[in-house]
């Protein structure tokens, strides 16, 4: 660690990061049964000067070479090549990693890092600390001179949570819809008053429908104030058809895709964990069992 020097960047750490990299982590502890694991991963966002907005991040494979992790170049290039079709305007800023503060494992893999990005940022995350702040740091890295000779070290960097409207929106959703949560989230209040709404319109809508329709059959007589009132009404449908239209509501449509998927991907990812959890359990209950008859027989 290098003590007393200021950080040179500003950095926007938004919650997005650090729920995929939480799940990261549950994921492949789960799958090594329990054992406390490292994982690693590569984060994205944007960078204007000396500003720095960590948004998003996707998992790294590496593979153990004496002890040590050598990341593998050519899936993250496949990687960057895919994110960049998606997020055009964001950039490989730097990697993350769970655990303690940092060592000489993680100056290894910064230094390969390095070869790909110049001065990038670490994030390191230690879920296994229970503090009442984020237990989130982020690091840059610094040459200083060490008994002679130059020595990379890293530097603690301050940062702030940004969050938007959408990640708000789904960080709410997600927690108050747990499991064992009986609250209802703002989006799914929200959602629920949006359908009532539609249905109401429908229903007005069908009414409109059906007197016209027996109008045209003769069964009730002709109005000429509802019929003005409904072609007036016909005339304002076309509004809606315009481009400006188009785009809004196909954004609000993939916002609501995503924030449905992210739920869903959420619950999916805690009911394998539990899951696991349960058949660990039974199954070294039953290799107990199995023993114990062993050295009775």
């Amino acid at each position: 660690m290098a003590s007393g020097v200021a950080g040179s960047v500003s950095v926007a750490l938004h919650p997005l990061v650090i729920l995929n990299i939480s799940d990261h982590w549950i994921r492949v502890r789960s799958q090594e049964g329990g054992r406390p694991v490292q994982v690693i991963g590569a984060l994205i966002g944007k960078q204007e000067g000396r500003s720095i907005e960590v948004m998003n991040s996707f998992e790294l494979l590496a593979q153990a070479e004496d002890d040590r992790l050598n990341i593998d170049k050519a899936y993250y290039f496949t990687k960057e090549e895919q994110f960049k079709q998606v997020f055009k305007e964001m950039e490989f800023l730097g990697w993350y990693t769970t655990g303690g503060p940092p060592g000489q494992a993680d100056i290894h893999i910064h230094k390969q890092v390095s070869e790909i990005i110049e001065s990038p940022l670490l994030l390191k995350l230690n879920p296994t600390i229970k503090q009442a702040d984020l237990p989130v740091t982020i690091y840059e890295s610094v040459i200083d001179i060490v008994n002679g000779e130059a020595t990379m070290l890293f530097a603690e960097l301050t940062y702030t949570l940004a969050t938007e409207e959408a990640e708000r929106i789904g960080v709410d959703h997600v927690a108050r819809t747990a499991p064992g949560s009986a609250e209802n989230s703002t989006v799914a209040e929200h959602l629920l008053a949006q359908h009532s709404a539609i249905k109401m319109l429908h229903s007005r809508v069908q009414i409109i429908l059906e007197y016209v329709k027996a109008v045209q059959a003769g069964e009730v007589p002709f109005n000429h104030e509802i019929m003005r009132e409904a072609n007036a009404l016909c005339h304002r449908l076309p509004v809606l058809s315009t481009q400006n239209f188009k785009t809004d509501f196909y954004d609000q449509c993939n916002d609501v895709g995503l924030m449905a998927y992210l739920g869903y991907v959420t619950k999916t990812c805690n009911s394998a964990n539990q899951m696991l959890t349960k058949f660990n359990v039974l199954y070294e209950n039953r290799q107990g069992f199995s023993n114990r008859r062993i050295r009775g027989w």
